[in-house]
């Protein structure tokens, strides 16, 4: 060990490792792992680029939902105008992602009861048991008139995007076929 100028440890590690092998052996054996580091690199950047595509995907994925929601508010706001009877104003429109609280005042409870159907009868609403819902309704008086105070939530109806009417098409020309 001491003539070429090796340790002790360095020489029985090399012997472990290559032991009984041959110079053409060990020269494979090098050739091998010379190899395997290009793989394990390789290997790597396949998962980065997998680990990017993802992100991509998830951003794409983003910009598709705020395309689709982009006209959501106009909407809602446009079928809150139609579907509003006379008597009801509305105080606070707030919306938060699909569920809309409202809050505001009408001449009467039959108002507030009339507007709820109309909500329902809306194309832009999702009717469930659920929604439009009224949180609370009570008498308050404004400018020395006698109104009901309302709150109520309900909750739009998804958009279909691109994908889903597509997704929708092949499943219902699956089930004719």
């Amino acid at each position: 060990c001491r003539k070429h100028n090796v340790t002790e440890q360095t020489f029985f590690r090399w012997r472990n490792k290559f032991g009984d092998m041959g110079v053409a052996e060990i020269r494979r054996l090098q050739e091998l792992e010379a190899e395997n580091a290009k793989l394990d690199k390789q290997i790597a950047e396949i998962r980065k680029l997998r680990d990017e595509i993802r992100a991509l995907l998830s951003r794409k994925q983003i910009i598709e939902t705020l395309q689709t929601d982009r006209s959501r508010t106009v909407d809602l706001l446009d079928q809150l105008v139609r579907q509003t009877p006379d008597g009801v104003y509305l105080k606070t429109v707030k919306q938060d992602g699909l569920k809309v609280n409202l809050t505001g005042y009408a001449q009467s409870n039959a108002r507030v009861s009339a507007f709820m159907r109309n909500l329902q009868s809306s194309a832009l609403v999702e009717n469930t048991q659920t929604s439009p819902q009224l949180v609370e309704i009570k008498a308050s008086d404004v400018n020395k008139r006698r109104l009901s105070e309302f709150n109520m939530n309900f909750t739009i109806k998804r958009p279909v995007t691109e994908e889903d009417a597509s997704k929708a098409g092949k499943a219902g020309a699956a089930k004719k076929g």
